[in-house]
């Protein structure tokens, strides 16, 4: 099993580099029918979802924010509402919950559809006509989702934000707005920014990185379809919370 797993690895980190190599070599070629593709990424990956992530925005802050910032009131310890914001929902909580989002919504999608298009021959029917389907079906995706879900998590955290201030008002916790955002102002760090940003487009990019090698990388049939849908969702799961602790280990350190 060991064996296996470094195997696909190091297959996938292959498939990773020819992805940016054709990236960076191919950006301006095609660019009519690249844009569209990558603009319909954008729109499914991060409008359609936008519904759901409210919901969930609106709960994070409800659970999260509103019932931590209603407890330290009651220990007098309301001074620390921001730091906690801060550690939990901007640079944890929402990233990942977001891509999550993404890849149960989008991500499934992608690996079920290219690996269908892998079974019926129409991948090797782009290469007989001279298509790349790297440059074609694989780099628009990769765009499109890292986009989506750095978009989606900047949403998420002013939901969860607003909301879980919403709760604490209702609650009549002894906080006002411009105390609440004080709080998050000295608690925020320039570095918060940056790492948010490099997380979350690294996020987006890995799930399509790897929803598209499962579905493109093998021989498959049809039967097979279901079984590389799983390892998809089992193997970006596991990336984003092994990427998630080098990025923990990043905020220690800086």
């Amino acid at each position: 099993m060991v064996i296996d797993w470094l195997s696909s690895t190091k297959k996938l980190v292959a498939f990773a580099l020819i992805t940016l190599v054709v990236t960076l070599t191919k950006w301006n070629k095609s660019t009519s029918v690249l844009r569209p593709l990558v603009a319909r990424q954008i729109n499914r990956a991060g409008l359609s979802p936008l519904p759901m992530l409210t919901f969930l925005g609106v709960a994070l802050g409800l659970v999260v924010s509103g019932q931590t910032v209603a407890l330290l009131s009651k220990v007098g310890a309301v001074d620390y509402a921001g730091v906690i914001m801060v550690s939990v929902v901007v640079r944890e909580l929402a990233p990942l919950v977001t891509v999550l989002l993404v890849l149960a919504r989008v991500g499934t999608g992608i690996v079920i559809e290219l690996s269908t298009s892998r079974a019926l021959g129409e991948v090797e029917a782009l290469e007989a006509l001279g298509i790349d389907p790297i440059h074609y079906l694989v780099m628009p995706r990769v765009i499109g989702l890292a986009l989506s879900v750095f978009s989606l998590t900047v949403y998420m955290v002013l939901m969860a934000l607003v909301s879980g201030f919403l709760f604490t008002f209702i609650q009549d916790v002894p906080l006002t707005p411009s105390t609440y955002l004080a709080q998050m102002s000295a608690s925020l760090r320039w570095e918060d920014f940056i790492i948010l940003g490099v997380k979350t487009l690294t996020f987006g990019g890995v799930v399509a990185l790897i929803t598209c090698y499962q579905g493109l990388a093998h021989a498959l049939r049809l039967e097979h379809v279901s079984q590389v849908t799983t390892n998809a969702i089992i193997g970006s799961v596991v990336a984003c919370v092994v990427l998630d602790a080098f990025f923990i280990i990043a905020y220690l350190v800086l």
